[in-house]
């Protein structure tokens, strides 16, 4: 449970009251109250009127909001207001300010435009935070801490590259260490002073964003300023725990947000928050994973839903509206897979500025009267009814896929083999066969322990750091299975080559040796000729993007290659190791191939889909107390029927046995 205070799914969102007048609010708690809200972040961006100037600092308007909602039953979710640093700090401390990627200097505007290297901003940002800790340390209205909004972004500035020296020598020690991870004797970039190193960027060693002459150098530039920012988090979250141990301090999460590694930034919240935001053409399985990714960042921890729109975003190509019974179908969608907490970005509209039509419960007709808000208050009763009922209930998956920041940033920061390598995409692929099958699965970083479960999947493990692949052995020798891909096993933690053949470290294990690796464009395609069926693997298949020309070295050959010169050459291969079996997919396969290839496996390990349902239904389950519950979502606009054993529907308490309906976009959580 998040916070004793509030047994039950929390429902609410940003509130932002400062942007209205006094006559507003009484009506934005009615309708609060309406729509069965309890829970308002307050505070996001409000720095520059809490401290009008260096001396100054002014709470009453916060205390009047905070005292306001407590009052009529709502709580607050507290923000620190440090997302975006006053006009006069960046006047008087132009050192607040970030240096882009092309080297300029910022002025002040937008958000998210703080260096995280400040000695200034990181000064005044603690200074905010102990103000804030020490003032509302025991008002009962308050649940939990909302560190910052959504850190992002990189700077370049002077204050960076000198933190990024420090470093640097904090992690190897000395030159000699450094040269020889960053290979430097490569276009003569041996260092030999600390002062020589600069940033990563226009200016120095990289283009057009992941394009580098070392990736060495820019892989630990990544990881630096993932860490600066971090730091930041952790001033503000240390000086909030002096004041208040026991409230909860998060700070809000982006998915599979590129520029920070978010599972280091799991081990330091109490409880991961994140902003889900699909657009309109966004698969319903690429949300299921970054959900299963969120609950990953903390083992299995149940997670909080900080933001999503009720109804449309702003700033998307396209900002269609959730058609109705959506908005609703995607909130247990999150729930379903983990989230005790349903909450909006924003509770009312803006009246100016650039998210002034992002979606909002309160519209700018400024009424109950309208679709949204009688589907958020529809959402309301249902969250409510449900009480304290699925709080802290666990997901038990016997399936897990590895994703990894930093291999995801040396994937990309490669200087081939193919443009088109996307890391997040080729992870998905099988994720989506997975959710296709209604399997369980977990997503986990490299430091999870992973002898819990039957099957590993690692798509793209380019980079094997210290360690790890004995870690998968061992997984493998004791009965476990392991199937990873193309591009594996290349690098090490340095994205320096491990000599003696690819797949690296890994060789053994899959029992091959890749010679070459073919990479042509997206639109050619081969065949995976299935020369031994397994399973449900039989015939043929298509693939493209990479090719690995494969000699096995004792591994079983599943399937050939089809055409170009090395065909009839190993493609997918199976090795027996130990008790277990460790799967290689040399290219990327069709959606039918990987279809096939997760049920072979599954199957294999007993794992078995939760239950039958047509195309387009999403089932899961949690469990809590000895009872599961299992979610069932029909993303379909049309009415869908299934059978199901005995069960009890939370939602409308009805009970099932045999054939049943379930409407368009509906949704039924069945108690067993």
């Amino acid at each position: 449970m998040i916070n004793e205070k509030l047994p039950k799914i929390w429902y609410g969102g940003d509130y932002n009251p400062e942007q209205w007048e006094k006559e507003d609010w009484d009506e934005d708690v009615r309708m609060f109250k309406l729509a069965g809200i309890d829970v308002a972040t307050l505070n996001v961006f409000s720095w520059a009127l809490n401290q009008p100037d260096e001396e100054t600092y002014n709470f009453a308007w916060l205390d009047e909001q905070i005292d306001r909602l407590y009052q009529n039953g709502i709580y607050t979710c507290l923000a620190t207001s440090t997302a975006a640093h006053p006009a006069w700090m960046a006047k008087k401390y132009p050192d607040v300010l970030r240096v882009d990627f092309q080297g300029r200097k910022r002025k002040f505007g937008g958000r998210h435009n703080s260096c995280p290297n400040s000695p200034t901003y990181r000064k005044y940002a603690e200074w905010m935070a102990d103000r804030l800790g020490e003032r509302y340390k025991d008002h009962p209205g308050v649940l939990i801490w909302h560190v910052s909004n959504e850190y992002g972004g990189y700077c370049y500035c002077d204050n960076c590259a000198q933190s990024f020296r420090e470093w640097l020598e904090e992690k190897y020690e000395n030159l000699e260490r450094l040269n020889k991870a960053w290979n430097t004797r490569f276009w003569g970039h041996t260092f030999y002073d600390w002062d020589e190193i600069v940033p990563p960027n226009a200016l120095s060693e990289e283009w057009n964003g992941d394009s580098t002459s070392f990736q060495g150098i820019s892989l630990d530039y990544r990881i630096f300023q993932s860490d600066s920012l971090l730091e930041c988090f952790k001033l503000e979250r240390d000086v909030l725990k002096k004041h208040t141990p026991n409230i909860p301090i998060t700070t809000n999460l982006m998915g599979t947000y590129k520029e920070l590694d978010y599972f280091k930034w799991g081990k330091e919240m109490d409880v991961v928050s994140w902003d889900n935001y699909p657009a309109y053409d966004t698969p319903e399985s690429f949300t299921a994973m970054r959900h299963d990714l969120m609950r990953g960042l903390k083992s299995g921890q149940p997670f909080m839903l900080m933001e999503q729109t009720p109804s449309q975003q702003n700033w998307q190509s396209y900002n269609s509206l959730k058609r109705p019974g959506v908005m609703r179908l995607w909130s247990y969608q999150a729930v379903a897979r983990g989230a005790d907490t349903v909450m909006f970005f924003q509770l009312r509209r803006s009246v100016g500025a650039c998210e002034k039509y992002h979606g909002a419960v309160i519209e700018h007709v400024g009424h109950e009267n309208t679709r949204v808000f009688r589907e958020t208050a529809a959402l309301g009763k249902e969250l409510a009814k449900l009480s304290d009922t699925l709080l802290d209930a666990r997901i038990q998956a016997k399936v897990a896929i590895v994703f990894d920041w930093e291999n995801r940033w040396a994937t990309e920061l490669s200087s081939g083999p193919s443009k088109a390598l996307d890391y997040v995409n080729e992870v998905h692929k099988y994720y989506a066969a997975l959710f296709g099958e209604n399997i369980s699965v977990d997503m986990i970083g490299v430091d999870e322990d992973i002898s819990k479960y039957e099957v590993v999947f690692a798509p793209v493990l380019y980079m094997v750091k210290t360690g790890y692949a004995n870690k998968v052995k061992e997984f493998v020798q004791n009965g476990g299975t392991f199937v990873t891909t193309f591009f594996s096993g290349i690098v090490n933690e340095h994205d320096l080559v491990t000599l003696g053949g690819y797949p690296g470290e890994l060789r053994d294990l899959l029992g091959i040796w890749v010679e070459e690796i073919d990479a042509l464009p997206p639109e050619e395609k081969n065949q995976i000729v299935v020369k031994k069926e397994a399973g449900s693997l039989t015939g043929s298949y298509e693939c493209s993007l990479l090719f690995d020309i494969i000699h096995s070295e004792g591994a079983e050959v599943l399937a050939e290659y089809g055409s170009d010169f090395y065909a009839g050459t190993p493609v997918i291969t199976c090795n027996s190791y130990g008790k277990g079996k460790a799967y290689y997919v040399g290219t990327c396969p069709d959606t039918e191939f990987l279809k096939d290839l997760v049920k072979t496996v599954c199957e294999e390990k007993g794992v078995k889909p939760l239950l039958n349902v047509p195309k387009g239904v999403e089932v899961t389950e949690r469990s809590k107390d000895g009872f599961a519950y299992l979610f069932i979502m029909n993303h379909n606009s049309s009415v869908i029927e299934f059978e199901i054993s005995e069960g009890t529907d939370l939602l409308t308490g009805d009970e099932f046995n045999g054939t049943v309906s379930l409407d368009g976009y509906g949704v039924m959580i069945i108690k067993k």
